[in-house]
């Protein structure tokens, strides 16, 4: 006869008190039709611009009419075989390549390393450091654009790959939410891990990494899109056509008297890695903003 108690399984269902705090959060029918009706509003206004946008790049290279031009028909695609055919914009897609993905694996490989720091080593001044470092995000971008290129030139950074992406690694937003993230880990995996022998890269690589996965997927998408649709840094440090990006080379073809359609169908031809990488990066996207919201 075995002298181990049985414990009874725990019941899936909720205590009664989380079940009653649940049902108050609950919106009321009335609640829920007001909600349907916003969504219903904001969903096209929300869609119209890139409908616009896909529409129009479709389009002769014709004066725009409206509401004549916003119609489905007649579909010309003159303009995407024109953006498509020409070098600049594959130069401009390889530089945008470039300074977004090398500088979301810099970002995210900088912020997880100074995350797990702040939240799981102790240090003199580690709380000075870690708020001091987070004051960064209450100044202004713009402040500090002219010293950064200042900086930058006299490093002899203009025209560069290194000169663009620099600047932008020191990601204070990033940083918090990784620390916010590791602290949530618990402890125990940390010190058995040491007890096994792990070396502290070890640690951050096979524990760190793979716990954060829900959390770099999501900065991942962020920082990508940031990156893609930087405009103002990219168009101070790349002073030469050969450095251009995809968002200053589309806002040049407007200079150079270049038909809406053109343009249009470049900045549509622009969406799509932007619109790639959230379909890669979804579920763990979902799944980093729900860990979030439910942690604590």
């Amino acid at each position: 006869m075995s002298l181990t108690a049985t414990r009874p399984a725990p019941s899936k269902q909720p205590a009664p008190s989380r079940r009653r705090a649940y049902k108050a959060l609950e919106p009321s029918p009335a609640g829920k039709a007001v909600r349907v009706a916003l969504l219903a509003i904001a969903t096209p206004i929300t869609l119209f611009p890139f409908y616009a946008m896909v529409v129009l790049s479709l389009k002769p290279a014709a004066a725009v009419e409206f509401p004549g031009s916003l119609l489905p028909w007649p579909i010309d695609t003159g303009a995407y075989e024109q953006v498509l055919g020409g070098r600049d914009l594959l130069l401009w897609t390889f530089n945008t390549l470039v300074y977004s993905v090398v500088s979301v694996v810099a970002v995210l490989l900088l912020a997880s390393l100074a995350g797990y720091a702040f939240a799981k080593k102790r240090f003199p001044g580690r709380e000075t450091m870690f708020w001091s470092f987070l004051s960064m995000v209450m100044v202004p971008y713009h402040v500090t654009l002219i010293p950064t290129f200042v900086l930058i030139a006299e490093l002899g950074g203009v025209d560069t790959y290194w000169g663009l992406i620099l600047p932008t690694l020191a990601n204070a937003q990033a940083v918090f939410l990784m620390r916010q993230f590791i602290m949530g880990l618990p402890d125990e995996l940390f010190e058995a891990a040491r007890l096994d022998g792990c070396s502290e890269w070890r640690v951050f690589t096979r524990i760190v990494l793979p716990l954060c996965k829900p959390i770099l997927a999501t900065l991942g998408v962020f920082v990508f899109l940031w990156h893609w649709n930087d405009f103002l840094w990219p168009l101070i440090i790349g002073q030469g056509a050969e450095m251009r990006t995809l968002t200053v080379g589309i806002a040049s073809l407007q200079q150079e008297n270049v038909p809406l359609n053109v343009v249009l169908a470049g900045a549509t031809v622009a969406f799509v890695p932007i619109f790639a990488a959230y379909l890669v990066g979804q579920r763990y996207f979902t799944e980093g903003v729900t860990m979030s919201g439910i942690k604590g």
